[in-house]
C-alpha cells in the first residue's frame, strides 16, 4: 500500500492592492480634466454659434509647443513600457536607465508647458476663455507631476530590490497612471491647441 504524496502549496498570490487603486485613481484624475474639458467645449460652442471669436485679440495658442509636448509623451510611454519590460526580465540596468529617461522626458514637458504659457499672451482677467484654458492645462501639469511622482518613488523602490520578475506590480502601476495621464494630453491636444 502506498501512501499519497501531498503535492506543495502553489505560493501565494500578492493581491493587486496597487494596480486596482491606481486604476482607480488615474480614473478619478481624467474624470476631473475630461469634466472641466466639457465646460471648455461647451463654452467655446456658445462662443461660437454666437458669432464670437473665441480667443480674445492678441492671444495666439502656437501649435510647436503642444505638438513638442505630443511627441515626448509619446516617447515617455515606450519609455515606460521599456521600464515594466525590464523589470518583469530581472533586468535591473535597462529598468533604471527607462524610468530615470521617462522622468527626464516628463520634466522637458514641464518646462515646455511653462514656455508655453509664457507664449500664449493669454491673460486670466480677459475672460472666460483665459481661466478656463490655464486651470484645464494646469490640472494636467498637475496630473503629470502626481505621475513623475509615482515613477520616482516605484523607481526608488526598485533601487531596494522590492521588485523583480515574479512581483513587479509596483512599475506596471506606475506605467498605468503615467499612460492615463499622456492618454487624458492627447485628448487636450485635439481638443484645445488643434482645433482651437
Amino acid at each position: 500500500m502506498s501512501s499519497a504524496h501531498a503535492l506543495p502549496a502553489p505560493p501565494l498570490q500578492r493581491p493587486r492592492v496597487l494596480m486596482v487603486g491606481t486604476a482607480f485613481m488615474a480614473a478619478a484624475s481624467t474624470m476631473v480634466i475630461l469634466g472641466m474639458l466639457g465646460i471648455y467645449l461647451a463654452q467655446r460652442a456658445d462662443f461660437l454659434s454666437a458669432g464670437s471669436v473665441w480667443l480674445p485679440t492678441g492671444a495666439s495658442i502656437p501649435l510647436q509647443q503642444p505638438n513638442t509636448m505630443m511627441i515626448t509623451l509619446i516617447m515617455s510611454v515606450i519609455t515606460m513600457q521599456w521600464a515594466v519590460n525590464a523589470i518583469s526580465r530581472n533586468d535591473r540596468g535597462h529598468a533604471y536607465m527607462a524610468l530615470g529617461l521617462t522622468l527626464v522626458l516628463g520634466a522637458a514637458t514641464i518646462v515646455m508647458t511653462s514656455y508655453l504659457f509664457t507664449l500664449m499672451e493669454l491673460d486670466i482677467s480677459s475672460g472666460l476663455q483665459g481661466v478656463l484654458i490655464y486651470s484645464i492645462t494646469g490640472a494636467h501639469l498637475l496630473m503629470l507631476i502626481v505621475a513623475m511622482i509615482f515613477v520616482a518613488l516605484m523607481a526608488f523602490r526598485a533601487l531596494g530590490g522590492q521588485f523583480a520578475a515574479r512581483q513587479h506590480d509596483g512599475i506596471s502601476a506606475a506605467a498605468l497612471y503615467w499612460d492615463a495621464m499622456v492618454a487624458v494630453y492627447s485628448i487636450l491636444w485635439i481638443s484645445i491647441y488643434i482645433t482651437k
